[in-house]
């Protein structure tokens, strides 16, 4: 069986998440987008930086993953996109047929 992964990214705001993640699930590159809205606290061109932004995940297989990366890289609106992959261990059965199911 496929083996899930998932890619965490940030955003400036909620509509550069949403257009990409609407376009990953419609090309059934992903199964699902979480979006949240968090606070970060992070280093800058010199400056300590304090703001809002998106966390991103994408819930997707590994065989889509560099598909998925170049996606995120390529419609990124930060110069300097996070994308960290999360290996997941352990999923249930019922979650893991949907999301392969749910992607090419």
């Amino acid at each position: 069986m496929e083996k899930p992964i998932m890619i965490v990214s940030t955003y400036p705001n909620k509509k550069s998440i949403s257009k990409i993640a609407n376009n990953l699930v419609k090309e059934k590159l992903v199964a699902c987008v979480n979006m949240t809205k968090i606070s970060s606290v992070y280093s800058w061109q010199g400056k300590i930086e304090n703001a809002d932004e998106f966390l991103a995940i994408f819930k997707t297989t590994q065989k889509n993953k560099a598909k998925v990366k170049n996606q995120i890289k390529i419609t990124h609106p930060y110069k300097v996109p996070e994308m960290a992959e999360i290996q997941v261990n352990s999923i249930n059965k019922p979650y893991l047929a949907w999301l392969v199911e749910s992607t090419l």
